[in-house]
């Protein structure tokens, strides 16, 4: 093979070759708009130049305790300034930054600080008695600095353990922060659910973060200096990579520490806020809400939501009251949401329950996430763009993790065949737009028949009396499985199993009508996701009765 002349004598240098990381941006941003305003939490407003000063402080006292490269810094936070600095200061010494879920129990974040070999966690007050239970679990034996939000007023405890801003006030303001030796290097490590065993450690890198990040202000047409509100968790996928992205835009943080009505309207319109991420639950809080507790907006906002589609009524509501509401979809394997219903100009000219079957897609890839389709994965083929043919949904591109940590054998079967295999099922659109139909484990198959569980769940939200609904498989002594579906009434209305009965009837083929209806609250995680595998277990309770 010839040697290709355009790499002959032009080498990368240092000059024409820097390795892509998102805390440049923060740079940048107090460079250029040192004034302007980075965080909105409470009284407090911080500049981008405090901003990125007590970033390199954080960066630099890391570094004094011996944290450098490789290292883990674990942070259990809820939506806060330290939490935003946390997303910079960390991996400004080199360390990777772990988000700990704060709903979860001891156990599991005692294993998780075990295999992210924790050498710091950063805790806030109203966490640390769940902390000092996962600690005594645990085999790490972290350095423990507490974070006291002036916003929480709650019980806590309050521990012999060195206080944030004291800690940050050992560090150097004017840090020389580490770029990464490589793009690839890794940021951060998230874990999975692990409804099926322990948790996966999802390792992300640099340059995945900064593509994202990108990607995130491109996807909602963030203008410069919008103003984001924080109900989704930092936690989760690193807050869908927002901690970063709003620094492309000069954006301004809202901090909210935690997600209540009342709040969220009053942030709104106080604060001007342009654009907000969440589940459909936080559309549903906001607009049940007492009218009391509501505020007239005078400006659009966008509402960046992923999970299951909202229910069309909610739709119809949240652009009553001023949202211009846009479906995502991914994993944390993704960096949060890599896929987006992109929505055309003359949809918007259809009838509603038209818009509300197109809004239900997940849509299309991002941009910075190279390819997207719906393969067999037995043959690794694409399905037909029917509509129908279901298959495996997969990603391909920079946007999709490292690996999980520590864990060869998952990350193989994870990127068997040259792509990620997501574990979701679903269809191909004529029109390229991808539709997830379910989990792969929540596939119900009855009498030899694959039964969608979103597709009953969809004729079930059209109903007027049901607020939220979720179908898992309970198993059943003749036909394998059938559908049973737990619901939460809404609206002032009232129904019955037998009401809902008759509605799938006259919507489904008779073999998808549930054959068992449970009226209660349903289980939901701390970002709003619904635990099926709390449900599977309930179904089968209800089936052994």
């Amino acid at each position: 093979m010839q040697p290709n002349p355009y790499n002959t004598g032009l080498d990368r240098t240092p000059a024409n070759h820097q390795p892509l990381t998102p805390l440049t941006f923060l740079a940048r941003a107090a460079d250029v708009f040192p004034d302007h305003t980075a965080i909105i939490h409470g009284p407090l407003r911080r500049s981008y130049a405090a901003f990125y000063s007590r970033s390199r402080q954080l960066a630099s006292a890391l570094a004094q305790k011996g944290i450098g490269r490789g290292d883990t810094v674990s942070a259990l936070l809820a939506n806060t300034p330290a939490m935003l600095e946390c997303h910079y200061g960390v991996p400004m010494c080199g360390a990777v930054l772990h988000s700990i879920n704060t709903r979860l129990d001891a156990a599991t974040i005692a294993f998780q600080l075990d295999h992210a070999l924790s050498k710091i966690v950063i805790v806030d007050r109203e966490f640390m008695p769940l902390m000092q239970e996962a600690l005594a679990r645990a085999e790490a034996d972290p350095f423990v600095i507490q974070y006291d939000d002036p916003e929480f007023d709650g019980p806590g405890t309050s521990v012999d353990a060195i206080d944030y801003d004291a800690f940050l006030a050992g560090g150097d303001p004017e840090f020389a922060w580490l770029m990464p030796e490589d793009e690839w290097d890794a940021i951060s490590i998230n874990y999975t659910s692990g409804t099926t065993g322990d948790p996966k450690g999802v390792v992300s890198h640099h340059r995945g973060a900064y593509l994202l990040a990108q990607g995130n202000a491109l996807t909602a047409s963030m203008g410069k200096h919008a103003v984001y509100l924080w109900t989704l968790p930092m936690f989760h996928c690193n807050g869908w990579c927002f901690p970063w992205t709003l620094s492309t835009i000069i954006g301004t943080h809202v901090c909210l520490r935690q997600v209540q009505a009342e709040p969220i309207w009053n942030a709104l319109a106080d604060h001007g806020v342009t654009h907000l991420c969440g589940a459909p639950v936080v559309m549903s809080l906001m607009i049940s809400a007492p009218e009391a507790s509501k505020r007239r907006l005078d400006h659009s906002v966008q509402f960046l939501t992923a999970a299951a589609p909202p229910p069309e009524r909610v739709l119809t509501d949240m652009k009553a009251a001023g949202f211009e509401v846009t479906h995502l979809y991914g994993l944390t394997e993704t960096y949060g949401p890599a896929v987006v219903n992109d929505w055309h100009e003359d949809w918007s000219a259809l009838p509603a329950p038209e818009q509300a079957r197109l809004k239900a897609r997940q849509g299309v890839r991002y941009l910075p996430l190279e390819q997207l389709d719906v393969l067999d994965p037995e043959t690794m083929q694409p399905v037909p763009r029917d509509g129908e043919t279901m298959g495996e949904v997969m990603f391909r591109g920079n946007v999709v993790m490292k690996g999980y940590f520590r864990n060869p054998e998952a990350t193989q079967k994870a990127f068997a065949g040259g792509w990620f295999h997501s574990g979701d099922l679903g269809v191909m659109h004529p029109d390229g737009y991808i539709q997830l139909k379910d989990r792969s484990k929540d596939i119900i198959i009855s009498g030899g028949e694959n039964i969608s569980s979103i597709e009953i769940e969809e004729v079930l939200y059209r109903h007027p009396a049901v607020k939220v609904a979720a179908v898992v498989a309970m198993p059943h002594d003749k036909w394998g499985e059938t559908p049973c579906a737990f619901i939460e009434l809404g609206g002032g209305e009232q129904a019955d199993a037998e009401t809902l009965r008759e509605w799938c009837r006259a919507h489904l083929a008779r073999y998808k009508v549930p054959g068992h209806f449970v009226f209660k609250p349903i289980p939901r995680t701390s970002t709003g996701k619904i635990q099926k595998f709390a449900l599977r277990e309930q179904a089968r309770e209800f089936a052994n009765q």
